[in-house]
């Protein structure tokens, strides 16, 4: 099966790190193009080609401040993606709980054979 678009799909859009960086900084607050290339060290050319694919996907929104671009995180569009990996969190809690029960199980059998070897 061939490999969606990586700007028509959010899901292929995020798989490259830099721009889950991206998507990260700017979840805090409206930012220009300027203050991510500083604050993530990378070049204004990456930097504008990957908000171009986070904006073609609709996963952030840019509005215009005079000659500054300002961008923003879509939280809408990324509901889909925070649900999707919220199914694997469910999962992996509850294997972790599994877990957490055996060691708890395993521990109340070591204190148990302790305390009968010392009386």
């Amino acid at each position: 099966m061939a490999r969606a678009a990586t700007t028509s799909d959010a899901f292929n859009a995020v798989a490259e790190p830099r721009r889950r960086e991206i998507l990260s900084y700017l979840a805090l607050r409206e930012r220009p193009v300027g203050d991510i290339v500083i604050a993530l060290q990378l070049e204004q050319p990456s930097v504008s080609k990957h908000l171009r694919v986070l904006r073609d996907v609709g996963l952030v929104r840019m509005r215009r401040e005079g000659r500054r671009k300002l961008y923003r995180t879509n939280a809408e569009a990324i509901r889909p993606l925070h649900e999707w990996a919220g199914e694997f969190e469910r999962f992996w809690r509850h294997q972790l709980n599994q877990v957490k029960e055996r060691a708890e199980a395993k521990m109340a059998e070591a204190n148990l054979k302790k305390k009968k070897e010392d009386s």
